[in-house]
């Protein structure tokens, strides 16, 4: 090995050295088989903001380990909807046409982020969903809704008036500072404890009576 391609080996190998190791979220991409979904609105998931949503956590040492599935969300009336094809050992980001009523209290959510029978979930409406538009204020869907994963805001009930305002700014400040300045630290380390609350919530679920679930 000559001299140069030492000097620049060993900068290399430091930098790697430094670095820290990513953090590895599960994520199920569950596509509804029940939600008329056109073929542009699909695209538009795929080529745009899935892949945004990807690249960012990556930049954040975030590694989204993604399985594609099919599964169906069910609205039966005067009842709580039913999701089908989710993994309790995932992040099940679930794809469909709108959010459930029941969940969004008719607001036209873009997405929501909850804990359905024990397993984690985070529904995107594809016809209202968007990537990066404006900072503080429009960020990803994606990156949005699987940052109240990450941070922890899954665990809590979803607060309402100004507290829920400021819960949603705060996610939209970090996926901002994600985008532009790829800020991570704090998103990092959350995202180390949230994999560590998905696998004991994953646990206690296959240890369930299959009544309770």
């Amino acid at each position: 090995m000559t001299r140069r391609s030492f000097c620049t080996l060993v900068p290399a190998v430091l930098t790697a050295a430094a670095a820290p190791a990513p953090v590895i979220v599960p994520v199920s991409l569950v596509l509804d088989s029940k939600a008329t979904l056109t073929p542009e609105v699909k695209q538009h998931f795929w080529s745009t903001l899935w892949p945004q949503a990807v690249q960012d956590f990556s930049a954040a040492g975030v590694q989204l380990n993604c399985r594609n599935v099919t599964g169906e969300v069910l609205r039966p009336p005067g009842r709580q909807p039913v999701v089908s094809g989710l993994d309790p050992a995932t992040l099940n980001i679930v794809l469909t046409g709108t959010i459930p009523m029941e969940w969004d209290s008719g607001r036209s959510l873009s997405g929501v982020t909850l804990r359905y029978r024990g397993q984690h979930l985070c529904m995107i409406s594809l016809y209202r969903a968007h990537g990066h538009l404006i900072p503080l204020v429009s960020m990803n869907t994606c990156v949005h809704e699987i940052l109240h994963a990450l941070m922890l805001d899954i665990f809590e009930r979803n607060p309402q008036g100004v507290a829920g305002a400021g819960r949603e700014l705060r996610i939209e400040y970090l996926a901002t500072r994600l985008w532009l300045l790829r800020d991570a630290a704090q998103i990092r380390e959350s995202a180390r404890s949230y994999v560590r609350k998905l696998q004991s919530d994953a646990a206690l679920w296959t240890a369930a009576p299959a009544l309770d679930k």
